[in-house]
């Protein structure tokens, strides 16, 4: 495992990043990963790129978002803004050569965010994004999979406390703020779509109930590109953390850094 480093960002926030294998100005196209909502960059799809990275010489990207995993910050107070800030000053600051965009969930909204925003503001930047992996990505999930699913209640706890505390099957309850679904509506793309010039693999588990087979539709459905696919993998939930689901994740992100490479196969 490499060794966890901290850096600040425009907020003043120390967020807490790894880099695991080849050096980033010397090796091959890496790999710069988005978690998801509320998850460590510890986890097992994260490590299992790590994994990858060493094993093929490549540069791997890591951070925690505020208010997740070591970083500064307390999650209540996050916002998509804030980690696509925070998204954005990480790759600019610390990755040199291409890269594979990973993102799990939430993070693969982040990632959408991410290339949409470099694609206007710093095109030579966003000419380093080789490819985006998008992992039962959460496009839009403000709207579509919290406000949009809400019963009376949820709605209610927002509206007059500032926060719904909803029930998790991975641990204790998280809460969902008010604050965060406002924001969340200023980087919808699903209606709108986006235009993205690099190859584009979502992967999607069809017994996922947290972002559901008909969400990746979505996702799939909005975006433009000439090179786009989106993949089920059957009875994989949302965790997609078999010993099979990890060897498809590794299998998809090598395959289009392979290709960055100039690697015919």
């Amino acid at each position: 495992m490499g060794r966890i480093a901290f850096d600040e960002d425009l907020k003043g926030f120390r967020l807490a990043y790894m880099k695991d294998g080849a050096a980033d100005d010397i090796g091959p196209c890496g790999f710069f990963w988005l978690g998801g909502y509320k998850s460590e960059m510890t986890g097992t799809k994260a490590e299992n790129l790590a994994d990858l990275a060493r094993a093929t010489r490549r540069n791997f990207f890591r951070f925690d978002y505020s208010g997740h995993g070591q970083s500064d910050g307390l999650f209540i107070d996050g916002t998509i803004s804030d980690w696509l800030e925070q998204a954005t000053h990480m790759f600019l600051r610390h990755t040199q050569n291409p890269r594979i965009i990973v993102g799990s969930s939430m993070g693969g909204w982040l990632a959408l965010l991410l290339t949409r925003r470099l694609l206007k503001e710093d095109p030579l930047a966003a000419r380093r994004i080789a490819g985006l992996v998008l992992i039962a990505p959460a496009t839009d999930m403000t709207k579509e999979l919290m406000w949009d699913e809400f019963d009376r209640d949820a709605r209610t706890a927002l509206v007059e406390t500032g926060v719904f505390r909803r029930p998790s099957a991975y641990g204790e309850p998280y809460p969902i703020t008010l604050r965060l679904l406002e924001d969340g509506t200023q980087h919808l793309l699903l209606e709108e779509g986006i235009s993205l010039p690099v190859p584009v693999r979502i992967l999607q588990g069809s017994a996922d109930t947290d972002v559901p087979p008909a969400h990746a539709v979505k996702t799939f459905e909005a975006i433009t590109a000439t090179d786009l696919t989106l993949s089920f993998i059957k009875d994989g939930d949302h965790r997609l953390s078999t010993a099979v689901q990890l060897r498809i994740i590794q299998e998809t992100v090598l395959q289009l850094a392979l290709r960055a490479d100039g690697v015919r196969y």
